[in-house]
Protein backbone atom coordinates (compact mmCIF):
# COMPACT_ATOMS: atom_id res chain seq x y z
CA UNK A 1 0.00 0.00 0.00
CA UNK A 2 2.70 2.29 0.58
CA UNK A 3 3.84 4.30 -2.77
CA UNK A 4 0.28 4.45 -3.43
CA UNK A 5 -0.47 7.22 -0.47
CA UNK A 6 0.57 10.21 -2.82
CA UNK A 7 -2.15 9.69 -5.61
CA UNK A 8 -4.92 10.85 -3.11
CA UNK A 9 -5.12 14.68 -3.34
CA UNK A 10 -4.38 16.29 -0.06
CA UNK A 11 -7.38 18.09 0.12
CA UNK A 12 -9.54 15.30 0.31
CA UNK A 13 -8.70 14.57 3.96
CA UNK A 14 -11.42 16.92 5.78
CA UNK A 15 -13.79 15.14 4.15
CA UNK A 16 -12.37 11.34 4.48
CA UNK A 17 -12.66 12.11 8.39
CA UNK A 18 -16.24 13.46 8.35
CA UNK A 19 -19.08 10.84 9.82
CA UNK A 20 -21.83 10.04 7.38
CA UNK A 21 -24.26 12.20 9.83
CA UNK A 22 -21.64 14.96 9.03
CA UNK A 23 -21.32 14.39 5.46
CA UNK A 24 -24.64 14.14 4.88
CA UNK A 25 -25.88 17.26 6.86
CA UNK A 26 -23.29 18.81 4.96
CA UNK A 27 -24.68 17.60 1.34
CA UNK A 28 -28.06 18.33 2.23
CA UNK A 29 -27.86 22.16 2.71
CA UNK A 30 -26.28 22.28 -0.43
CA UNK A 31 -22.31 23.13 0.98
CA UNK A 32 -20.81 20.35 -0.33
CA UNK A 33 -21.61 18.37 -3.43
CA UNK A 34 -22.66 14.53 -3.46
CA UNK A 35 -20.61 14.71 -6.78
CA UNK A 36 -17.12 15.88 -5.00
CA UNK A 37 -17.75 13.86 -1.80
CA UNK A 38 -18.08 10.67 -4.39
CA UNK A 39 -14.94 11.78 -5.88
CA UNK A 40 -12.67 12.15 -2.73
CA UNK A 41 -13.90 8.82 -1.55
CA UNK A 42 -13.37 7.40 -4.77
CA UNK A 43 -9.84 8.67 -4.74
CA UNK A 44 -9.33 7.00 -1.30
CA UNK A 45 -10.39 3.67 -2.41
CA UNK A 46 -7.73 4.38 -5.55
CA UNK A 47 -5.04 4.86 -3.00
CA UNK A 48 -5.90 1.67 -0.82
CA UNK A 49 -6.60 -0.56 -3.45
CA UNK A 50 -4.29 -2.95 -2.02
CA UNK A 51 -6.30 -3.79 1.10
CA UNK A 52 -8.52 -5.61 -1.41
CA UNK A 53 -11.68 -4.19 0.22
CA UNK A 54 -13.82 -4.37 -2.51
CA UNK A 55 -14.77 -7.30 -5.16
CA UNK A 56 -16.53 -5.08 -7.67
CA UNK A 57 -15.70 -0.88 -7.97
CA UNK A 58 -17.12 1.38 -10.87
CA UNK A 59 -16.27 5.00 -10.46
CA UNK A 60 -18.19 6.10 -12.89
CA UNK A 61 -21.19 4.86 -12.01
CA UNK A 62 -20.81 6.25 -8.45
CA UNK A 63 -20.38 9.51 -10.33
CA UNK A 64 -22.84 9.54 -12.47
CA UNK A 65 -25.70 8.67 -9.55
CA UNK A 66 -24.01 10.81 -7.65
CA UNK A 67 -24.30 14.05 -9.83
CA UNK A 68 -28.09 12.96 -10.75
CA UNK A 69 -28.52 13.40 -6.91
CA UNK A 70 -26.92 16.77 -7.05
CA UNK A 71 -29.26 18.36 -9.96
CA UNK A 72 -32.52 16.39 -8.45
CA UNK A 73 -31.23 18.66 -5.14
CA UNK A 74 -30.60 21.82 -7.26
CA UNK A 75 -34.33 21.32 -8.83
CA UNK A 76 -36.20 21.66 -5.30
CA UNK A 77 -36.49 17.88 -4.36
CA UNK A 78 -36.58 17.20 -0.91
CA UNK A 79 -33.17 15.07 -0.16
CA UNK A 80 -33.35 12.18 1.97
CA UNK A 81 -31.64 11.50 5.12
CA UNK A 82 -28.88 9.77 3.21
CA UNK A 83 -29.15 12.05 0.92
CA UNK A 84 -25.34 11.91 -1.22
CA UNK A 85 -23.98 8.95 0.87
CA UNK A 86 -21.93 6.43 -0.67
CA UNK A 87 -22.37 3.09 0.64
CA UNK A 88 -20.28 -0.19 0.48
CA UNK A 89 -22.63 -3.00 0.59
CA UNK A 90 -21.17 -6.94 1.11
CA UNK A 91 -21.33 -8.65 -1.73
CA UNK A 92 -23.86 -11.03 -0.16
CA UNK A 93 -26.69 -8.59 -0.52
CA UNK A 94 -28.60 -8.61 -4.13
CA UNK A 95 -27.73 -5.09 -5.65
CA UNK A 96 -29.72 -4.71 -9.26
CA UNK A 97 -26.87 -2.72 -10.76
CA UNK A 98 -24.03 -4.64 -9.62
CA UNK A 99 -23.43 -8.63 -9.35
CA UNK A 100 -23.79 -9.96 -6.07
CA UNK A 101 -20.86 -12.85 -6.09
CA UNK A 102 -21.07 -13.99 -1.97
CA UNK A 103 -17.22 -14.48 -2.60
CA UNK A 104 -17.66 -17.71 -4.50
CA UNK A 105 -16.33 -18.55 -7.99
CA UNK A 106 -19.94 -20.09 -9.33
CA UNK A 107 -21.44 -16.49 -8.48
CA UNK A 108 -18.74 -14.46 -10.35
CA UNK A 109 -21.31 -13.10 -12.84
CA UNK A 110 -24.91 -13.65 -10.97
CA UNK A 111 -26.55 -10.39 -11.52
CA UNK A 112 -29.91 -10.13 -9.48
CA UNK A 113 -32.85 -8.08 -11.24
CA UNK A 114 -34.08 -6.71 -7.88
CA UNK A 115 -32.70 -4.47 -5.33
CA UNK A 116 -32.57 -6.48 -1.41
CA UNK A 117 -35.21 -4.55 1.09
CA UNK A 118 -32.43 -3.05 2.56
CA UNK A 119 -30.60 -1.72 -0.36
CA UNK A 120 -34.09 -0.03 -1.73
CA UNK A 121 -34.54 1.48 1.74
CA UNK A 122 -30.78 3.02 1.73
CA UNK A 123 -31.54 4.05 -1.83
CA UNK A 124 -35.14 5.55 -1.02
CA UNK A 125 -33.42 7.49 1.96
CA UNK A 126 -31.12 9.32 -0.96
CA UNK A 127 -27.81 6.77 -0.41
CA UNK A 128 -26.18 5.04 -3.50
CA UNK A 129 -23.78 2.22 -3.64
CA UNK A 130 -20.64 2.36 -3.53
CA UNK A 131 -19.46 -1.06 -4.76
CA UNK A 132 -19.45 -4.35 -3.00
CA UNK A 133 -17.12 -5.47 -1.06
CA UNK A 134 -14.69 -8.63 -0.39
CA UNK A 135 -15.72 -11.04 2.23
CA UNK A 136 -14.79 -14.26 3.72
CA UNK A 137 -16.46 -16.73 1.04
CA UNK A 138 -20.07 -17.46 0.99
CA UNK A 139 -19.95 -15.81 4.57
CA UNK A 140 -18.79 -19.04 6.24
CA UNK A 141 -15.86 -17.76 8.13
CA UNK A 142 -14.36 -14.96 10.34
CA UNK A 143 -11.05 -14.54 8.52
CA UNK A 144 -12.11 -12.54 4.90
CA UNK A 145 -9.42 -14.71 3.64
CA UNK A 146 -10.82 -15.26 0.52
CA UNK A 147 -9.11 -17.81 -2.36
CA UNK A 148 -11.35 -17.21 -5.05
CA UNK A 149 -11.13 -12.88 -5.11
CA UNK A 150 -8.24 -12.61 -3.11
CA UNK A 151 -7.36 -12.02 0.75
CA UNK A 152 -8.32 -8.67 2.46
CA UNK A 153 -6.30 -6.63 4.96
CA UNK A 154 -6.47 -5.25 8.10
CA UNK A 155 -5.96 -1.18 7.86
CA UNK A 156 -3.81 -1.38 10.97
CA UNK A 157 -1.35 -4.23 9.54
CA UNK A 158 -2.17 -5.65 6.46
CA UNK A 159 -0.56 -8.87 7.37
CA UNK A 160 -2.93 -9.18 9.30
CA UNK A 161 -6.90 -10.02 8.96
CA UNK A 162 -10.04 -8.01 9.34
CA UNK A 163 -12.27 -10.39 10.42
CA UNK A 164 -14.95 -11.86 8.89
CA UNK A 165 -16.95 -12.24 7.39
CA UNK A 166 -17.83 -9.20 6.38
CA UNK A 167 -14.00 -7.98 5.97
CA UNK A 168 -14.54 -5.52 2.94
CA UNK A 169 -17.19 -3.56 4.76
CA UNK A 170 -15.35 -3.08 8.11
CA UNK A 171 -11.70 -2.69 6.19
CA UNK A 172 -13.44 0.18 3.93
CA UNK A 173 -14.90 2.13 6.45
CA UNK A 174 -11.66 1.64 9.09
CA UNK A 175 -9.66 2.96 6.17
CA UNK A 176 -11.73 5.97 5.44
CA UNK A 177 -13.02 4.64 2.04
CA UNK A 178 -16.27 5.67 3.51
CA UNK A 179 -18.08 6.23 7.15
CA UNK A 180 -21.09 4.01 6.48
CA UNK A 181 -21.27 -0.03 5.30
CA UNK A 182 -23.45 -2.32 5.04
CA UNK A 183 -23.04 -5.68 6.22
CA UNK A 184 -24.39 -9.30 7.41
CA UNK A 185 -24.03 -11.05 10.75
CA UNK A 186 -25.09 -14.99 11.32
CA UNK A 187 -22.21 -15.28 14.18
CA UNK A 188 -19.81 -12.37 14.25
CA UNK A 189 -19.62 -11.55 10.81
CA UNK A 190 -20.68 -7.66 11.54
CA UNK A 191 -18.78 -8.07 15.33
CA UNK A 192 -15.51 -9.49 14.66
CA UNK A 193 -14.56 -7.18 11.93
CA UNK A 194 -15.71 -3.99 13.57
CA UNK A 195 -13.53 -5.70 16.57
CA UNK A 196 -10.18 -6.20 14.76
CA UNK A 197 -10.48 -3.07 12.47
CA UNK A 198 -11.31 -0.53 15.30
CA UNK A 199 -14.74 0.41 14.24
CA UNK A 200 -18.27 0.48 15.51
CA UNK A 201 -20.49 -2.49 14.47
CA UNK A 202 -24.32 -3.02 15.53
CA UNK A 203 -25.69 -6.30 15.45
CA UNK A 204 -29.71 -5.16 16.17
CA UNK A 205 -32.52 -8.07 17.59
CA UNK A 206 -33.07 -10.64 14.82
CA UNK A 207 -35.85 -9.47 12.38
CA UNK A 208 -35.50 -6.12 12.87
CA UNK A 209 -33.81 -5.93 9.71
CA UNK A 210 -35.01 -7.37 6.41
CA UNK A 211 -32.89 -9.84 5.33
CA UNK A 212 -34.64 -10.96 1.76
CA UNK A 213 -32.45 -11.37 -1.03
CA UNK A 214 -29.04 -11.88 0.75
CA UNK A 215 -27.16 -14.61 0.57
CA UNK A 216 -28.12 -16.86 3.70
CA UNK A 217 -26.63 -19.06 6.09
CA UNK A 218 -29.74 -19.57 8.57
CA UNK A 219 -32.96 -17.40 8.37
CA UNK A 220 -33.12 -18.36 12.43
CA UNK A 221 -30.06 -15.90 13.14
CA UNK A 222 -29.02 -14.14 9.52
CA UNK A 223 -29.31 -10.29 10.14
CA UNK A 224 -27.52 -7.46 7.88
CA UNK A 225 -26.70 -4.56 10.20
CA UNK A 226 -24.12 -1.47 9.68
CA UNK A 227 -20.27 -1.20 10.83
CA UNK A 228 -19.28 3.15 10.58
CA UNK A 229 -16.96 4.90 12.82
CA UNK A 230 -19.35 6.24 15.00
CA UNK A 231 -22.46 5.21 16.99
CA UNK A 232 -24.32 8.65 15.68
CA UNK A 233 -23.97 6.63 12.38
CA UNK A 234 -25.50 3.43 13.48
CA UNK A 235 -28.18 5.44 14.65
CA UNK A 236 -28.66 7.00 11.87
CA UNK A 237 -28.72 3.72 9.27
CA UNK A 238 -31.06 2.25 12.29
CA UNK A 239 -33.48 5.36 11.83
CA UNK A 240 -33.79 4.79 7.91
CA UNK A 241 -33.56 0.71 8.24
CA UNK A 242 -36.04 0.11 11.18
CA UNK A 243 -38.34 3.30 10.21
CA UNK A 244 -37.49 4.02 13.93
CA UNK A 245 -37.57 7.75 14.54
CA UNK A 246 -37.18 7.51 18.48
CA UNK A 247 -34.65 10.20 19.41
CA UNK A 248 -31.44 8.74 20.60
CA UNK A 249 -30.44 10.71 23.78
CA UNK A 250 -27.45 10.28 25.64
CA UNK A 251 -27.30 10.98 29.53
CA UNK A 252 -24.38 10.17 31.06
CA UNK A 253 -23.67 6.48 32.85
CA UNK A 254 -24.07 7.40 36.53
CA UNK A 255 -26.03 4.85 37.89
CA UNK A 256 -25.98 2.62 35.01
CA UNK A 257 -25.72 -1.28 35.48
CA UNK A 258 -24.10 -3.46 33.10
CA UNK A 259 -23.37 -6.95 33.75
CA UNK A 260 -20.22 -8.74 34.03
CA UNK A 261 -20.46 -12.83 33.80
CA UNK A 262 -16.79 -13.80 34.03
CA UNK A 263 -16.67 -17.27 33.90
CA UNK A 264 -17.90 -17.11 30.04
CA UNK A 265 -17.17 -14.06 28.97
CA UNK A 266 -13.61 -13.62 30.86
CA UNK A 267 -11.90 -16.44 30.90
CA UNK A 268 -8.38 -17.01 28.89
CA UNK A 269 -8.08 -13.46 27.37
CA UNK A 270 -4.87 -12.61 25.66
CA UNK A 271 -3.02 -10.72 27.93
CA UNK A 272 -3.48 -7.48 25.80
CA UNK A 273 -7.01 -7.91 25.05
CA UNK A 274 -7.36 -8.36 28.90
CA UNK A 275 -5.42 -5.23 29.82
CA UNK A 276 -7.48 -2.91 27.90
CA UNK A 277 -10.49 -4.58 28.78
CA UNK A 278 -9.19 -3.73 32.53
CA UNK A 279 -8.58 -0.33 31.79
CA UNK A 280 -12.15 0.01 29.58
CA UNK A 281 -13.86 -1.67 32.52
CA UNK A 282 -12.15 1.39 35.27
CA UNK A 283 -13.29 4.03 33.35
CA UNK A 284 -17.00 2.79 33.01
CA UNK A 285 -16.86 2.80 37.07
CA UNK A 286 -15.30 6.21 37.00
CA UNK A 287 -17.97 7.51 35.06
CA UNK A 288 -20.07 6.10 36.99
CA UNK A 289 -21.23 3.10 35.49
CA UNK A 290 -21.85 -0.08 38.12
CA UNK A 291 -20.84 -3.40 36.97
CA UNK A 292 -22.85 -6.29 38.13
CA UNK A 293 -20.78 -9.51 38.82
CA UNK A 294 -23.34 -12.59 38.13
CA UNK A 295 -23.26 -16.17 36.50
CA UNK A 296 -25.36 -17.67 33.65
CA UNK A 297 -25.02 -21.70 34.72
CA UNK A 298 -25.77 -23.35 31.79
CA UNK A 299 -24.89 -21.15 28.99
CA UNK A 300 -21.53 -22.79 27.25
CA UNK A 301 -23.42 -25.85 27.09
CA UNK A 302 -26.60 -24.54 25.54
CA UNK A 303 -24.26 -22.72 22.92
CA UNK A 304 -22.78 -25.95 22.27
CA UNK A 305 -26.10 -27.50 21.10
CA UNK A 306 -27.45 -24.80 19.08
CA UNK A 307 -25.61 -22.46 17.08
CA UNK A 308 -23.37 -24.87 14.99
CA UNK A 309 -26.19 -27.60 14.63
CA UNK A 310 -28.67 -24.72 13.46
CA UNK A 311 -26.26 -23.05 10.84
CA UNK A 312 -24.83 -26.37 9.10
CA UNK A 313 -28.26 -27.67 9.18
CA UNK A 314 -29.97 -24.66 7.52
CA UNK A 315 -27.42 -23.56 5.21
CA UNK A 316 -27.78 -26.01 2.40
CA UNK A 317 -31.42 -25.90 2.51
CA UNK A 318 -31.74 -21.52 2.09
CA UNK A 319 -29.05 -21.34 0.13
CA UNK A 320 -29.93 -23.65 -2.54
CA UNK A 321 -34.04 -21.57 -1.69
CA UNK A 322 -31.86 -18.24 -2.32
CA UNK A 323 -30.15 -19.77 -5.80
CA UNK A 324 -34.07 -20.89 -6.83
CA UNK A 325 -35.97 -17.71 -5.89
CA UNK A 326 -33.53 -15.08 -7.18
CA UNK A 327 -32.91 -16.67 -10.29
CA UNK A 328 -29.14 -17.84 -9.93
CA UNK A 329 -27.98 -20.17 -13.04
CA UNK A 330 -26.08 -22.25 -10.45
CA UNK A 331 -27.24 -24.66 -8.23
CA UNK A 332 -26.77 -25.30 -4.68
CA UNK A 333 -24.64 -28.63 -5.82
CA UNK A 334 -22.62 -26.32 -8.33
CA UNK A 335 -21.92 -23.70 -6.25
CA UNK A 336 -20.21 -26.17 -3.65
CA UNK A 337 -18.52 -28.20 -6.28
CA UNK A 338 -16.42 -25.03 -7.97
CA UNK A 339 -16.02 -23.22 -4.21
CA UNK A 340 -12.56 -22.73 -2.94
CA UNK A 341 -10.69 -25.76 -1.74
CA UNK A 342 -11.29 -24.34 2.12
CA UNK A 343 -15.31 -23.95 1.74
CA UNK A 344 -15.13 -27.31 0.65
CA UNK A 345 -13.98 -28.68 3.02
CA UNK A 346 -16.23 -27.03 5.38
CA UNK A 347 -19.09 -27.95 3.91
CA UNK A 348 -18.39 -31.85 2.91
CA UNK A 349 -17.74 -32.18 7.02
CA UNK A 350 -19.81 -30.44 8.33
CA UNK A 351 -23.51 -29.86 6.03
CA UNK A 352 -23.59 -32.30 3.15
CA UNK A 353 -24.74 -35.83 3.77
CA UNK A 354 -22.71 -38.43 4.50
CA UNK A 355 -20.14 -35.54 6.15
CA UNK A 356 -18.40 -36.72 10.12
CA UNK A 357 -20.60 -34.01 11.43
CA UNK A 358 -23.48 -34.19 9.28
CA UNK A 359 -26.46 -32.76 11.47
CA UNK A 360 -29.29 -34.72 11.62
CA UNK A 361 -32.87 -33.96 11.49
CA UNK A 362 -33.46 -34.94 15.30
CA UNK A 363 -30.42 -33.41 16.44
CA UNK A 364 -31.68 -30.06 14.48
CA UNK A 365 -35.02 -30.29 15.90
CA UNK A 366 -33.71 -30.39 19.58
CA UNK A 367 -31.21 -27.60 18.58
CA UNK A 368 -34.35 -25.60 17.28
CA UNK A 369 -37.12 -26.73 19.40
CA UNK A 370 -35.48 -27.29 22.64
CA UNK A 371 -32.24 -25.92 23.46
CA UNK A 372 -32.78 -22.60 21.96
CA UNK A 373 -35.78 -21.39 23.73
CA UNK A 374 -34.03 -22.42 26.69
CA UNK A 375 -30.97 -20.32 25.49
CA UNK A 376 -33.57 -17.31 25.73
CA UNK A 377 -35.26 -17.83 28.81
CA UNK A 378 -31.47 -17.77 29.95
CA UNK A 379 -30.83 -14.82 28.73
CA UNK A 380 -34.62 -13.03 29.91
CA UNK A 381 -33.73 -14.30 33.10
CA UNK A 382 -30.29 -12.81 33.87
CA UNK A 383 -32.10 -9.41 32.62
CA UNK A 384 -34.54 -9.91 34.75
CA UNK A 385 -32.63 -10.86 37.89
CA UNK A 386 -30.21 -8.59 37.29
CA UNK A 387 -31.74 -5.48 35.79
CA UNK A 388 -28.57 -4.92 33.39
CA UNK A 389 -28.68 -2.11 30.24
CA UNK A 390 -26.29 -4.50 29.08
CA UNK A 391 -23.81 -7.56 28.82
CA UNK A 392 -20.33 -5.96 28.46
CA UNK A 393 -17.61 -8.57 27.68
CA UNK A 394 -14.38 -8.72 24.88
CA UNK A 395 -15.60 -9.29 21.47
CA UNK A 396 -12.96 -11.70 21.03
CA UNK A 397 -9.98 -13.56 22.94
CA UNK A 398 -7.57 -12.12 20.72
CA UNK A 399 -6.29 -8.96 18.61
CA UNK A 400 -6.54 -9.68 14.82
CA UNK A 401 -3.87 -12.39 14.07
CA UNK A 402 -2.21 -13.00 10.92
CA UNK A 403 -3.51 -14.12 7.93
CA UNK A 404 -2.97 -17.69 7.66
CA UNK A 405 -3.59 -18.35 11.21
CA UNK A 406 -6.56 -19.61 10.81
CA UNK A 407 -6.43 -22.82 13.09
CA UNK A 408 -4.68 -22.39 15.75
CA UNK A 409 -3.57 -18.91 18.01
CA UNK A 410 -1.82 -18.86 20.75
CA UNK A 411 -2.65 -17.42 24.19
CA UNK A 412 -0.68 -16.97 27.27
CA UNK A 413 2.13 -19.79 25.48
CA UNK A 414 -1.17 -21.90 25.14
CA UNK A 415 -2.38 -23.41 21.72
CA UNK A 416 -5.96 -22.41 21.25
CA UNK A 417 -8.28 -23.13 18.63
CA UNK A 418 -8.79 -20.48 16.13
CA UNK A 419 -12.71 -20.43 16.42
CA UNK A 420 -13.00 -20.31 19.89
CA UNK A 421 -10.43 -17.71 20.29
CA UNK A 422 -12.50 -15.28 17.54
CA UNK A 423 -16.25 -16.86 17.95
CA UNK A 424 -16.50 -17.93 21.90
CA UNK A 425 -18.08 -14.61 22.87
CA UNK A 426 -19.89 -13.34 20.20
CA UNK A 427 -21.45 -16.39 19.55
CA UNK A 428 -24.02 -16.17 22.34
CA UNK A 429 -26.08 -12.91 21.99
CA UNK A 430 -26.51 -14.03 18.23
CA UNK A 431 -27.79 -17.46 18.53
CA UNK A 432 -30.03 -15.97 21.36
CA UNK A 433 -31.44 -13.33 18.45
CA UNK A 434 -30.13 -10.10 21.25
CA UNK A 435 -28.89 -6.83 19.77
CA UNK A 436 -25.18 -6.50 20.40
CA UNK A 437 -23.15 -3.32 19.58
CA UNK A 438 -19.25 -3.49 19.43
CA UNK A 439 -16.92 -0.22 20.54
CA UNK A 440 -12.77 -0.23 20.27
CA UNK A 441 -11.45 0.70 23.37
CA UNK A 442 -7.70 0.68 22.58
CA UNK A 443 -4.72 -0.35 20.16
CA UNK A 444 -2.35 -2.89 21.84
CA UNK A 445 1.00 -2.47 22.19
CA UNK A 446 1.48 -3.85 18.61
CA UNK A 447 -1.45 -1.20 17.57
CA UNK A 448 -3.98 -3.42 17.24
CA UNK A 449 -7.10 -2.77 18.14
CA UNK A 450 -9.00 -3.79 21.26
CA UNK A 451 -12.87 -3.71 21.64
CA UNK A 452 -15.78 -4.66 24.07
CA UNK A 453 -19.25 -5.46 22.80
CA UNK A 454 -22.00 -4.73 24.87
CA UNK A 455 -25.48 -7.20 24.28
CA UNK A 456 -28.98 -5.49 25.22
CA UNK A 457 -32.28 -7.54 25.88
CA UNK A 458 -34.10 -8.38 22.77
CA UNK A 459 -35.99 -5.49 21.07
CA UNK A 460 -34.05 -2.69 22.98
CA UNK A 461 -32.21 -1.39 19.96
CA UNK A 462 -32.60 2.36 20.05
CA UNK A 463 -31.42 2.64 23.68
CA UNK A 464 -28.44 0.07 23.30
CA UNK A 465 -27.76 2.71 20.71
CA UNK A 466 -28.19 5.99 22.53
CA UNK A 467 -25.95 3.84 25.63
CA UNK A 468 -23.62 3.26 23.22
CA UNK A 469 -23.39 7.11 22.58
CA UNK A 470 -22.46 7.54 26.32
CA UNK A 471 -20.16 4.76 26.33
CA UNK A 472 -18.21 6.07 23.29
CA UNK A 473 -17.24 9.62 24.84
CA UNK A 474 -15.75 7.67 27.99
CA UNK A 475 -13.61 5.45 25.54
CA UNK A 476 -13.04 8.07 23.44
CA UNK A 477 -11.98 7.53 19.53
CA UNK A 478 -8.80 5.31 18.12
CA UNK A 479 -6.41 6.89 16.26
CA UNK A 480 -6.91 5.76 12.57
CA UNK A 481 -4.63 3.67 10.87
CA UNK A 482 -1.52 4.71 8.94
CA UNK A 483 -2.04 3.48 5.27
Amino acid sequence: MSGTRGAEPAENSPLLELSAAQAVAQMRRGELKAERYAEALLARCRAAAALGAFITLEPQRVLEQARDLDRARQAGEAPGPLFGLPIPVKDSVNTKDYRTTGGTPALRDFQPKDDAPVVEALRAAGALVLGKTNLHELSYGWTSNNQAFGAVHNPYDPARIPGGSSGGTAAAVAARLAPLGLAEDTEGSIRVPAAFCGITGFRPTTGRYPTQACIPISPLFDQVGPLARVVEDLALFDSVVAKDQQPIATHGLRGVRLGIVRDYWYRGLDPEVERLTDLALEKLTEAGALLIESEMPGLAELIKRTTAQVQNHDVRIALARFLTDYGAAQSFEAVVAQASPDIQSIFRSEILPDGAHFVSEAVYAAARDRHLPALRRLYEDYFERNGVAAIVFPTTMIAAPLIGEDRVVTIRGQAVRFETAVARNIAPASTAGLPGLVLPIGLTSRALPVSLEFDGPAATDRALLALGGSLERVFGPLPPPRL
